[in-house]
């Protein structure tokens, strides 16, 4: 009984679609693409999601008393989503200045987003074209219905020309009814990752941060001139670390230039940075 169920359901919708000639083959066939690509898309969205922002601001405070900045963008590194790749771009103060960390975690921010919002114009096209399709199957039924009146008044002709305008309405309804609540489903997903993206850049806002810096030659050219940097601290020498021989604290939000680079412009030398620790 039940195979009779399916076989009988099967059967009735292989007659519509031969009744309802090219116009529901159309329907049919953007309406499958949209719905398998909602459907990957929504897979993309939970894949980027499954690792929370408490878990990834959780490994890199770990990481970062483990072993600083460094070890912190080793470890999130793997999570390979939006809010771990704009993190990662803010963990780099120090080696790169405010403008140039901003800027990288905006062109961050651009391309996640294209990726998120790659296709949703293609998936909203298919919801509206759907039923203009199934209308436009509609009025070419009600024009077969009229013709066959006009000329020859055959019931049978009538009935065919009312039934296919009847199947292309379904059909451009059904594709519209589908797809409409992936594609919200869709949107909601995206804008729950952007607020956590603007979570993740409040979170990253670093207040003061640490660094052990290695300089061969210009140790007191290099304390010199990072005291005179707006945002500095407090810079001292180093005695008891085999790796590093200056230890510089700042506020890395008023640094206009990358700590490299102040010890390369105002003392002509090579900086190494050793150690990074940002503290919230």
């Amino acid at each position: 009984m039940i195979y009779e169920f399916f076989s009988g359901g099967i059967n009735t919708i292989l007659e519509m679609f031969k009744s309802g000639g090219i116009v529901t083959y159309v329907i049919t066939i953007i309406g499958i693409y949209g719905f398998i690509y909602s459907l990957e898309k929504i897979h993309y969205l939970r894949k980027i999601s499954k690792v929370q922002l408490p878990q990834i601001m959780g490994v890199v405070n770990d990481s970062m008393e483990r072993g600083g900045s460094l070890e912190a963008l080793r470890s999130i590194g793997s999570f390979e989503n939006p809010i771990s790749k704009i993190i990662a771009e803010a963990l780099k103060i120090g080696y790169r200045n405010k403008s140039e960390v901003e800027d990288a975690m905006e062109r961050v921010f651009i391309v996640e987003m294209g990726r998120m919002t790659k296709g949703l114009d293609t998936i909203r096209t298919i919801i509206e074209v759907s039923p203009l399709l199934g209308l436009f199957g509609t009025v070419v039924g009600i024009w077969y219905t009229f013709k066959a009146l006009g000329l020859q008044a055959n019931p049978t002709a009538m009935a065919e020309g009312i039934y296919i305008a009847l199947i292309t309405t379904i059909a451009g309804l059904t594709v519209a009814i589908i797809i409409l609540p992936l594609y919200s489903n869709i949107n909601s997903k995206i804008e729950g990752e952007i607020d956590k993206i603007e979570i993740a850049k409040k979170m990253t806002n670093w207040s003061t941060a640490e660094m052990l810096i290695a300089v061969y030659d210009e140790i007191d050219c290099s304390i010199a001139a990072l005291n005179d940097v707006d945002g500095v601290l407090e810079v001292k020498a180093v005695y008891d670390n085999p790796k590093a021989n200056i230890w510089v604290s700042f506020n890395p939000h008023m640094l206009e230039k990358s700590i490299g680079n102040i010890i390369k412009e105002k003392c002509n030398e090579d900086a190494q940075i050793v150690k990074s620790k940002l503290k919230q």
